[in-house]
């Protein structure tokens, strides 16, 4: 019994190590792409840290991205113990 105690409270810690080490990234990834568009919102004419200049960051990001093809799509299909996925 003190075992499965033990093997959840684990699980649950090493769950929201994950999930601040996703915010950390997510984090970095939204000053990157604040850092590289940015400038250019700013050049644009859009006030610094409006909507219409956070429209624009992401904007520029992602028609960058799709012209990188950098974006991947991860799907997965569930059944009884089985599970494949499947990336494109």
């Amino acid at each position: 019994m003190r075992a499965l105690a033990l093997f959840v409270l684990t699980m649950f810690v090493t769950g929201c190590v994950t999930q601040a080490e996703r915010a950390a990234q997510v984090q970095r990834d939204v000053d990157d792409m604040i850092q590289v568009y940015g400038p250019g919102c700013e050049k644009l004419g859009y006030k610094t840290d409006s909507d219409p200049w956070r429209d624009c960051v992401l904007r520029l990001s992602t028609r960058d991205r799709l012209e990188r093809n950098d974006f991947t799509t991860t799907n997965c299909i569930r059944s009884r113990g089985y599970v494949q996925c499947t990336t494109f």
